[in-house]
């Protein structure tokens, strides 16, 4: 007999538990979408919410004009919570006073030509507790319990970062994009001055040495 392999054994599926409860902790529940907002158009969502139950709205303007967007959200009897006008970016977060449907909006309505691309994060309820009966405990958390809670948190960095990132990286390319069209009608604009230039100082010399052939002929007659 191996005395150590029953540890083991009781060790590794200790650890498959704990790495089991921090995969089933997600984050609160909701939805992220990127949407295309039309110049001078406005789009509304709505989510039915029950009272008490804590929302958070993330909003970035990838594409378009100058990066902004208004932006307000509404409860279910008209009142508004949260407005702003021509935001790039911003976080609201509110608990639902009322149940019934809420809604938030955003407008490019004082836009006339500019074609506005809009990602928003919509989260609902708060986040569920990593281990089980984490909020009435009274003990301290063992070691790997701990390490299970670190594991969470850094995983919910890493999956901020890579929101944050693939917005950036969305925008930055929208900006090259956007350059690279400036710097092409530049070029092309510059290639036909340059044409008209050439093609006018060629009329011009040539018609100084048919004026000086002319002048010549008449003088010799």
């Amino acid at each position: 007999m191996e005395p150590g392999r029953p540890a083991a054994a009781g060790m590794g599926g200790r650890a498959l538990c704990w790495l089991l409860c921090l995969l089933q902790a997600g984050r609160a529940g909701g939805a992220e979408l990127t949407f295309e907002l039309p110049e001078s158009a406005r789009q509304c969502f709505h989510e039915p919410l029950q009272r008490g139950l804590k929302f958070t709205l993330d909003f970035q303007v990838i594409t378009g004009g100058h990066y902004d967007v208004d932006c307000y959200v509404e409860d279910p009897n008209g009142k508004t919570l949260y407005k702003e006008a021509k935001k790039q970016y911003d976080s609201f977060s509110h608990r639902a006073e009322v149940a019934g449907v809420y809604t938030f909006c955003f407008s490019n309505e004082f836009s006339t030509f500019s074609h506005k691309t809009v990602y928003f994060d919509f989260q609902v309820g708060d986040e569920p507790p990593i281990l089980p009966d984490m909020s009435h405990r009274v003990t301290a958390l063992t070691q790997m319990e701990s390490a299970c809670v670190t594991i969470h948190e850094a995983l919910n960095t890493v999956i901020d970062s890579q929101t944050h990132y693939r917005l950036r990286e969305a925008q930055d390319r929208s900006r090259a994009e956007e350059l690279n069209h400036h710097v092409s009608y530049w070029s092309v604009g510059e290639t036909v001055l340059l044409l008209v230039v050439s093609v006018t100082q060629v009329m011009l010399l040539k018609s100084f040495f048919t004026e000086t052939r002319a002048t010549t002929g008449a003088v010799s007659t």
